[in-house]
């Protein structure tokens, strides 16, 4: 129920928008994260939204470079990455927390109940 779509090669530097709707469920119950992963490496915390939008939490890596945001009309949340680096390189997964946000930790994967197939991108030097 989620589809994750946006990623694709682009030099660094630049950048991208990655979107994730959620359909068959209220979008606006869920706190939406986004994680990654490398090849060999670990899933990586991105960032997270709350459900309203107010809240925002991102990963050290990717702070001030990206924006995670929600159109709850749209059922889609977003990821904006700017100054792309080549070590940004991975699949992107969208994920959804039926939770309060004070319940939630956002670095948490286990605390996410429905992942998204993921979309790859990659940011070449």
């Amino acid at each position: 129920q989620l589809q994750a779509s946006g990623g694709g090669l682009v030099q660094a530097g630049g950048s991208l928008r990655l979107s994730c709707a959620l359909s068959g469920r209220t979008f606006s119950n869920y706190a939406m994260g986004w994680f990654r992963q490398a090849p060999g490496k670990e899933r990586e915390f991105v960032a997270a939204i709350s459900w309203s939008g107010t809240i925002t939490y991102y990963g050290d890596s990717v702070k001030g470079r990206f924006t995670i945001s929600r159109d709850n009309a749209k059922n889609t949340v977003y990821l904006r990455m700017n100054s792309l680096k080549p070590e940004d390189t991975a699949v992107y997964y969208c994920a959804a927390a039926r939770t309060d946000w004070s319940s939630l930790a956002p670095r948490d994967s286990t605390g996410y109940s429905y992942w998204g197939q993921g979309t790859q991108v990659t940011v070449s030097s």
